[in-house]
């Protein structure tokens, strides 16, 4: 089983739950409909990974940037950044037959996460940054969200039970896009535009 660190401390996920479509620029720049619901999608523990990869099986990779939570106990416990790895294509081709995601956002080493740190008071004030060689490609954050933490928390313990070290990923802002051999992705998560941690990775 793979793990992530929390504080320090090795974690073992059993599952990362998904939120798809909830930032409307990145609805937007994908041409999708808005949903009347909340998107949800779920990833196993065997696609986590610390190698970003530019391609699998052939086919080119796409980033997702997002701002992610671990839980404990039923709540919120500490926060992260992932990376949320797409292959753009065949996600695209499945949807236009109404397919479920999963060949295309499931897949082994789909999922890539910072070290998680322990949550800030104010959750509204977390955002995320995200260079790629040091241009800027991503930012965004609670405030642009359709469905902010909490609420995502509460819509999902509705119908699954999330474990203790279970991960939640909470979509992503506008700026998505290929990856490219040799890139270098440096990430921040921010409380109040102060940094609270930081993740770099070189695509393979």
């Amino acid at each position: 089983m793979q793990t992530i660190t929390v504080n320090g401390q090795s974690v073992t996920p059993s599952k990362i739950v998904c939120v798809g479509r909830n930032y409307v620029a990145h609805i937007e720049e994908l041409g999708n409909e808005m949903p009347e619901d909340m998107v949800v999608f779920n990833k196993p523990n065997s696609a986590i990974t610390d190698i970003l990869r530019s391609q699998m099986g052939g086919e080119p990779l796409h980033y997702e940037g997002e701002l992610c939570f671990v839980i404990k106990a039923g709540a919120l416990h500490a926060v992260g950044f992932g990376l949320d790895l797409t292959k753009r294509e065949l996600q695209s081709r499945l949807k236009e037959k109404s397919l479920p995601w999963e060949r295309a956002k499931a897949f082994d080493g789909a999922a890539l996460f910072s070290e998680f740190v322990s949550l800030p008071e104010d959750l509204a004030s977390l955002s995320l940054e995200l260079t790629v060689d040091g241009a800027p490609r991503q930012d965004g954050g609670v405030e642009l969200m359709m469905y902010p933490p909490e609420a995502i928390l509460d819509e999902l313990a509705a119908f699954i039970t999330l474990e203790d070290g279970d991960i939640i990923m909470t979509g992503t802002p506008a700026g998505v896009g290929g990856i490219h051999t040799g890139e270098c992705f440096e990430a921040q998560v921010l409380a109040a535009g102060r940094s609270l941690l930081s993740a770099t990775w070189v695509a393979q």
